[in-house]
């Protein structure tokens, strides 16, 4: 499974991009499970945010969906944490 990330927005305006494929790695299961839970039911086009808030892009095996701070549901923020901090 491919995980992609893309933050964007913030006081800055800075975009960050991580990417994590969990072929081969011994925690893929949990990895697959939190994807599929932060996918579930999210939005497919970009919601509105809050002045300088994050957006985020986030695509599982090319399936593409899309969150805003600070209405991030606790699968997703654990996902977007962990692909931007372990992904390259």
């Amino acid at each position: 499974m491919r995980i992609q990330v893309t933050r964007t927005g913030g006081f800055a305006g800075i975009e960050r991009h991580a990417e994590v494929d969990t072929r081969g790695r011994p925690d893929a299961q949990e990895w697959h499970a939190l994807a599929t839970r932060a996918v579930e039911g999210a939005r497919t086009t970009p919601p509105v945010g809050v002045p300088d808030g994050f957006g985020y892009r986030i695509t599982v095996d090319g399936r593409t969906v899309y969150a805003a701070d600070p209405r991030l549901t606790e699968e997703q923020r654990q996902l977007i944490s962990r692909v931007l901090k372990e992904g390259v």
